[in-house]
């Protein structure tokens, strides 16, 4: 009979939780060591589980799991909880679009793919979420972000058909299938395909070439912020297919009068 191991304690933030039993919850977890992991907390939802307050979102936490059988066993079993530091989430205006980064991330990430430069991208875009004036830029930085680490988004500074390079001044297309081309849209302006400047084009894609991650990216993409919601919007659903993102639909249905 195989006996329980211990993993070592990893960072991680809770994207989502749902009842197991009157006392467990089921998580879904993003790792900074192991991606996306689902786990079992027994006995979370008791009045005096030391589970309980700790296991919210947006909080850093560092865990610790135990593990029968095998390494790959796909439900975890969690062991030990507790507040790795840092800021405490804003919530308010930030709540919703937080719960949108989360989706994101358990609609297009499949589990067990470590992403370590996504992970801390994810809790630099938390922390610039507290300031309303950065929401949508930190938004659309992580966006584009995520479809770079999975392999979704093109290098920007060429078109992706014949690898010319992009021209300041110039208009482009992202197309989900044919990556960066200039825009061939003569018609009324708004009625066709969302065009990008050739420079912000470069400038994103020098920001997700940098280390610093999402503070530069977000100063990339300030001048074109309402082409990248649309543009992204578009991206994104393309690589989702069928499904809907709930909490999309929930705050579209909120900005409605």
């Amino acid at each position: 009979m195989a006996r329980a191991s211990q993993r070592p304690g990893v960072t991680a933030y809770v994207l989502h939780s749902h009842d197991w039993s009157e006392s467990s919850l089921i998580l879904d977890l993003f790792t900074r060591e192991h991606g996306r992991v689902v786990a079992v907390a027994k006995g979370a939802k008791r009045p005096y589980s030391q589970l309980r307050p700790v296991l919210m979102p947006f909080q850093r936490l560092s865990l610790v799991f135990g593990v029968k059988r095998s390494e790959d066993a796909e439900v975890w079993l969690l062991r030990q909880a507790e507040w790795a530091g840092g800021p405490a989430w804003p919530g308010g205006g930030a709540l919703l679009p937080g719960f949108y980064l989360n989706e994101l991330l358990m609609r297009l990430m499949v589990r067990h793919d470590p992403h370590p430069a996504l992970f801390d991208a994810y809790a630099q875009t938390l922390l610039a979420m507290g300031d309303p004036a950065l929401l949508q830029a930190a938004l659309r930085a992580f966006e584009l972000t995520l479809l770079r680490h999975l392999g979704h988004l093109p290098q920007l500074s060429v078109q992706t058909i014949d690898n010319r390079a992009v021209v300041a001044g110039k208009p482009y297309e992202l197309h989900p299938d044919l990556g960066v081309r200039e825009a061939l849209w003569l018609g009324e302006p708004g009625a066709g395909p969302v065009v990008l400047d050739g420079q912000v084009l470069m400038s994103i894609e020098h920001a997700l070439s940098l280390s610093d991650g999402i503070p530069t990216l977000m100063a990339a993409c300030m001048p074109a912020l309402s082409e990248l919601k649309a543009l992204l919007r578009t991206l994104i659903h393309y690589h989702l297919g069928s499904q809907t993102l709930r909490t999309r639909q929930l705050m579209m249905e909120l900005q409605q009068p």
